[in-house]
């Protein structure tokens, strides 16, 4: 069973979040791979920061986001649990 046309869950958005920062990201970067506005954006990132699955990293003057080693935890359960309803594994909008 495919998710066609639904809308996303705040879990698929964190699990996007999450694993798009595997490799750290500039704040317009998330927002625009992640299809997310700049308010709803920054709400999910406070929140997952105070999670302790984000970590904000200074670099050159800019700030980066990026998962934590908590975070992975997350992405493999959620990962897990998509696969048990689905059948299909997350993925990213193209």
């Amino acid at each position: 069973m495919v998710r066609i046309g639904a809308k996303r869950t705040q879990y698929e958005i964190y699990w996007e979040i999450l694993t798009y920062c595997k490799t750290p990201r500039i704040f317009t970067s998330i927002i625009q791979r992640c299809d997310l506005n700049s308010k709803n954006g920054q709400e999910h990132l406070d929140f997952l920061e105070r999670k302790g699955y984000i970590t904000r990293i200074s670099e050159g003057g800019r700030t980066l986001y990026s998962s934590t080693q908590d975070a992975k935890e997350f992405i493999e359960l959620f990962t897990r649990l998509y696969l048990e309803l689905y059948e299909d594994s997350p993925e990213f909008k193209i």
